[in-house]
């Protein structure tokens, strides 16, 4: 990075993804990392996403699995939308995707992860102990959900809206770069919007979020009805909420830092804050399958479904090829069925038409030879 802070700025940041960097490692190694992540990331969050739809689609849902659904969704689009900007700027090293991607993609993604941390946040409302299945109405209050959700993604969206308005790009030699870069004239109301920003949106939900987990898990152990269902569904909630809070710290801490005026963090502490960011997003999916059972069981379902399907195809495979569609190869079938059943008879009535039938005997083997004689007479 060979470039320094304009004098007539308060604050200036790439946008993106670091650039400007100088060495071939770093531009050959963070591209395969980042694609690692994606990949490994969005499988495990799709797998989460189909196990709670099947579980809503059979009457298993909650309002806590509705909350998790939505996390894993999130974090699904900050793998597939925000990761793959990254690892092209790394390789580019240089910005080459437009002036509305330069402008969006940073805020785009604080929205992604500011809505993460508040979701989590409302899970501390939702639902999350054993409700029995004979209870009357639905598992989960979806009117108080969808408000939720919205009201989430609606303040998650307005709060990293100065990312979008000071992003441009700026022409550096023959190529260009997208930076972040404010006027000293707003430095004094956006130096106390950065200071209550990452407050408001980070810190304070995660602080709450482990602490209210951190109580219930103990009182749940101690005094509840049934300890061991309820502390293991809060002891997942409670690592995703530890988890989210010590990946995204590095994050937050740089974005802070560069913000608040200080001296640049270390290239590599940017770097390492953003691959932590979207491991974070990978990590989740990896907790709740093993420490969630009704996710790691509906793991096991879709692979008994998948091993079974593709074991019946195995079979279908071996059987002799016959010509003809499916309908005619079934109507032959009945066909034969039908005829063979009606060439079956039973020996004794068999012998007894066949009897019938041959109704002209030989006179020495005649039974009743005197019949014979009287209609001679």
């Amino acid at each position: 990075m060979d470039i320094d802070r304009p004098t007539n700025v308060s604050f200036f940041d790439f946008v993106g993804g670091v650039q400007l960097l100088q060495g071939e490692d770093t531009r050959a190694a963070m591209p395969v990392i980042l694609i690692g992540i994606c990949v490994s990331g969005a499988v495990g969050n799709l797998l989460v996403l189909l196990i709670f739809i099947r579980d809503f689609r059979n009457g298993k849902g909650s309002e806590v699995k509705a909350l998790l659904a939505s996390l894993a969704s999130t974090d699904l689009v900050i793998l597939l939308l925000c990761a793959p900007v990254r690892a092209v700027t790394y390789y580019k090293q240089t910005w080459t995707m437009g002036s509305f991607v330069c402008s969006t993609t940073d805020w785009f993604q604080h929205s992604c992860v500011v809505a993460k941390t508040l979701i989590l946040a409302a899970t501390t409302r939702a639902k999350h102990t054993l409700i029995p299945s004979t209870a009357a109405g639905p598992l989960y209050s979806p009117t108080w959900i969808h408000g939720a959700l919205a009201f989430i993604w609606i303040v998650s969206m307005m709060f990293p809206i100065p990312q979008m308005l000071f992003a441009s790009i700026v022409p550096h030699g023959s190529d260009t770069i997208c930076v972040s870069q404010m006027p000293v004239c707003a430095s004094d109301f956006m130096s106390l919007f950065y200071k209550i920003y990452p407050t408001a949106t980070f810190l304070v939900p995660v602080i709450f979020t482990v602490a209210y987990y951190t109580k219930t898990l103990h009182t749940a152990v101690n005094h509840a009805p049934s300890p061991r269902h309820q502390s293991k569904v809060i002891l997942v909630l409670l690592c995703l909420s530890g988890a989210l809070g010590l990946m995204l710290l590095p994050e937050w801490g740089t974005f802070t830092w560069i913000r608040l005026g200080y001296n640049k963090p270390p290239v590599g502490l940017l770097i390492f804050a953003q691959v932590l960011l979207y491991a974070c997003s990978s990590l989740s999916p990896v907790i709740l399958m093993t420490m969630y059972d009704d996710v790691r069981q509906g793991l096991i379902t879709i692979w008994f479904v998948t091993t079974c399907r593709s074991a019946k195809q195995v079979r279908c495979k071996k059987c002799p090829k016959t010509e003809g569609n499916g309908a005619e190869i079934v109507a032959n079938a009945v066909a034969n069925a039908v005829t063979q059943e009606n060439e079956k008879t039973f020996p004794d009535v068999e012998h007894f038409w066949t009897g019938r039938r041959n109704t002209q005997v030989e006179e020495e083997q005649d039974p009743i030879p005197w019949e014979k004689e009287e209609k001679m007479l």
